[in-house]
């Protein structure tokens, strides 16, 4: 999300350089080039597969031409980003996120692809020197709800946007409304310590959750033309229960959760989780719902 490559980096990689991360943020970015940035590298088919009902929304509201310029802001392992540089085959597209692995994995896989027109570069979008005007297109899957102060982010998104081009996002809503998390939550707080994952105000994956927090943010920051739109689809977590389960519960935040409880708790948890998915296995495997906003907008 931002500013610089990985070449030349001093230190032991964790973290990009203090000027390429807004203060707010350190703690993101050590998350991301830790064991969660690792994780999710290890994990990114079945996460292209868990959003491969959510994309299509994304890219179809993105609306890139051969031509585009793109910005994929939070591109993680690249997904989005390959799937950009396919529309856009006679433009470019340049993938921004703080996680040094997750992005060395998304240039494999563009070299792989032969998408030469895919570059990515580390860094953080809030403070990143972007070239005014640089890009005609801004999206984003699930990448703009972690930033310590989001205006001074989506204005720097703006500035790197020539005047009318778009933003098209898309970012969770409430908690409550994405069983994808309920089901399994609620499955097994009895037996454990759940962490919060929607604080007032604080940066998480439900931080934009508030419609009207999102226009007012928008506006303030460069943008009109804002349309919001609920998108709910079912999300494919695994292709049954047992490796649901393994999958959730080799996340690193899982294993710091249960590395606290005791061996029983730990027991009832693996059994609990099993049950609950089980009533959601289908033909396709296990489903669950998942609600987001897609944002579009224009630069003023």
């Amino acid at each position: 999300m931002g500013q610089g490559t990985d070449q030349g980096v001093a230190g032991d990689g964790r973290t990009p350089p203090p000027d390429k991360i807004a203060a707010g943020n350190a703690g993101q970015a050590e998350t991301w080039n830790g064991d969660d940035g690792r994780y999710w590298v290890q994990q990114r088919e079945r996460q292209e597969a868990r959003y491969r009902r959510l994309t299509p929304h994304l890219m179809a509201a993105a609306g890139i031409r051969a031509d585009s310029r793109v910005l994929d802001i939070g591109c993680g392992s690249g997904g989005t980003s390959l799937e950009a540089a396919r529309a856009a085959a006679e433009g470019a597209v340049l993938g921004v996120d703080v996680s040094a692995p997750m992005l060395a994995e998304a240039r494999k896989r563009a070299a792989d692809s032969g998408l030469p027109q895919a570059a990515f570069e580390r860094g953080d979008a809030q403070v990143h020197r972007f070239e005014d005007g640089a890009f005609d297109i801004a999206i984003s899957r699930f990448g703009v709800m972690f930033f310590a102060d989001p205006e001074a982010a989506f204005a720097n998104i703006a500035r790197a946007l020539r005047p009318g081009g778009q933003l098209a996002f898309l970012c969770w809503r409430s908690l409550r409304d994405n069983a994808y998390m309920t089901v399994p939550m609620d499955a097994i707080a009895p037996y454990v310590q759940l962490p919060e994952l929607d604080a007032p105000g604080a940066p998480g994956p439900f931080s934009l959750a508030d419609a009207d927090r999102i226009t007012k943010l928008l506006d303030s920051t460069g943008f009109d033309e804002i349309t919001i739109s609920a998108v709910d689809e079912p999300m494919w977590m695994g292709p049954d229960p047992d490796d649901v389960v393994a999958y959730q519960l080799d996340m690193p935040g899982s294993r710091a959760m249960l590395a606290e409880a005791s061996a029983e708790a730990r027991a009832k948890t693996v059994t609990a989780l099993r049950d609950a998915l089980a009533e959601h296995q289908g033909s396709d495997g296990v489903t669950l719902g998942s609600a987001a906003w897609l944002v579009t907008a224009r630069r003023r």
